[in-house]
């Protein structure tokens, strides 16, 4: 299967086109190759796109929002062939993937009611026999960068608001995940949605996402993916004085206190921690406990982890599936080696796993470290696998300051029974988005998602919030007076 640029309602190759292979990093079978694009197709895409955007602009927002309900219609009952494809090519377990096509699915009902708000605002004028009023208007064409550890819901998360808002859009999707996007490419041409309106545009971030991010006819990127990609798009985009939205890294923390739910804590951390395998931008990565129940949590940690199946994410009993490739194990791997020589005590885990069913795959045990100085590298830096870390603390004060510690500010969790330590725990963390008594992930797509610090710019994904990115703001004066009237002069 070979995998080409969808363009103008068609499937495209480059001329001397070259391709790479997509592996499921299960078992290392070769699932698809998919194209190198180069800038001439990224220029090609745009021309297309900015040409369909002068008439999507003009389909009013309930007709474009029409299209949104039959995506989410052919999704719903496509669910369980997209969620196999999505564990194949990506590799979490198969009811992480169902629950992501879910959220793809949510995404396109909840933005097609956008069709009929898409809220602006009237106000009351300073002068007599004047009208004043602001509406949003589409910005044009937009860039969409989304990583391989979601490579449906964050799409989702861009493309839909796009589409309602009256914009085109070029999605470029990892190379490592691009059967998503082919997908998703089919069900935009079986609901008929305009050609030009969604553009997929595959290959490498180097080439390809540096031509969208310097096209002068892309005024919006919104990127997902790591904090130092982030950054030199951010560089690149301002030099261009485009809008960029970037949703980046995380170092996120699951605050348990003194008179924590220690069992429903528990559950929370060993979901949040090796769910997908830890790649997840807001999997917990470090466990931040109260001295008094630090020796009562580490045993329960362990003990829950020993019921944590590995292997293939197909198989329904599995919990916890490969990691994305070869180079994420050498990573992962080298922090082991980096927390052992900082001090702290590696109580399980900890090993890639090789042998038997794991041979051809990318496996690495579940790890815990305990005695983690919250200062270290290991406590401080993105890992993106699944290892925990546990720092002690003795007071609410000081747990909060420790989670404050990192330069991410995506997710963080406190578990307590004490709603005075609730409240306060929900005003003073630094992060984007704030759990009480639950793990570190589980964001809903009515909200927004998205973080402070390094792990953000100010611009949000999902929820009413998303609309922002893909907007601009129009204020519009009505006078009906017959006269010229001066604000700030003739209201005196």
């Amino acid at each position: 299967m070979r995998l080409r640029n969808y363009i103008d309602g068609s499937w495209q190759e480059t001329e001397h086109a070259t391709y790479t292979t997509v592996l499921n990093p299960a078992d290392g079978e070769e699932l698809a190759k998919v194209q190198l694009s180069t800038k001439e197709d990224v220029a090609y895409a745009v021309q297309k796109a900015k040409k369909a955007q002068q008439k999507w602009a003009l389909v009013p927002a309930p007709k474009r929002a029409d299209y949104l309900y039959e995506i989410g219609r052919l999704m719903k009952e496509r669910k369980e062939h997209l969620a196999q494809v999505l564990t194949k090519e990506m590799g979490k377990v198969i009811e992480e993937a169902r629950g992501e096509v879910q959220e793809g699915i949510d995404m396109a009902f909840y933005m097609a009611g956008e069709g009929r708000r898409l809220v602006g605002e009237t106000v009351p004028s300073e002068l007599q026999n004047k009208f004043a009023m602001s509406v949003r208007a589409p910005v044009g064409v937009v860039g969409l960068i989304t990583p391989w550890n979601f490579p449906l819901a964050i799409a989702t998360w861009k493309s839909f608001p796009a589409i309602v808002a009256g914009n085109t859009f070029i999605w470029k999707p990892a190379t490592e995940t691009p059967m998503m996007a082919y997908e998703m490419a089919l069900i935009f041409e079986e609901v008929g949605l305009p050609n030009g309106v969604a553009n997929i545009v595959f290959g490498s971030g180097n080439t390809v996402g540096t031509a969208m991010i310097e096209h002068p006819d892309i005024r919006v990127i919104s990127f997902t993916g790591s904090t130092e990609t982030g950054r030199h798009v951010a560089e690149t985009g301002g030099r261009h004085l485009k809008k960029v939205s970037l949703e980046m890294g995380g170092k996120n923390a699951v605050i348990v206190m003194e008179d924590a739910d220690l069992n429903l804590a528990v559950e929370g951390i060993i979901w949040s921690a090796f769910g997908t395998a830890g790649q997840r931008c807001t999997a917990c990565s470090r466990v931040i406990v109260h001295k008094d129940i630090k020796e009562a949590l580490e045993q329960q940690l362990l003990e829950q982890m020993t019921t944590l199946t590995i292997g293939n994410g197909l198989d329904e009993a599995v919990k916890i599936g490969p990691v994305i490739n070869g180079k994420a194990l050498q990573k992962i791997s080298a922090y082991i080696e980096v927390g052992q020589k900082e001090g702290a005590t590696l109580l399980a885990g900890g090993k890639v796993l090789k042998t038997g069913q794991f041979q051809q795959g990318y496996y690495f045990e579940p790890t815990l470290f305990t005695n983690v100085k919250w200062d270290s590298r290991l406590a401080q830096e993105e890992i993106f696998g699944p290892v925990l870390s546990l720092i002690e603390v003795d007071s609410l004060e000081e747990a909060i300051e420790v989670n404050n510690s990192v330069k991410y500010g995506l997710s963080s969790s406190i578990f307590s029974q004490d709603i005075n330590k609730v409240f306060q725990a929900q005003r003073d963390l630094d992060t984007g988005i704030v759990y009480v008594n639950a793990g570190t992930t589980g964001a809903e797509i009515h909200l927004p998602f998205g973080g402070t610090k390094g792990t953000g710019n100010g611009h949000r994904d999902s929820g009413i919030a998303a609309l922002d990115v893909f907007t601009e703001w129009k204020s519009i004066y009505v006078d009906f007076s017959g006269t010229l009237q001066r604000a700030q002069i003739d209201n005196n």
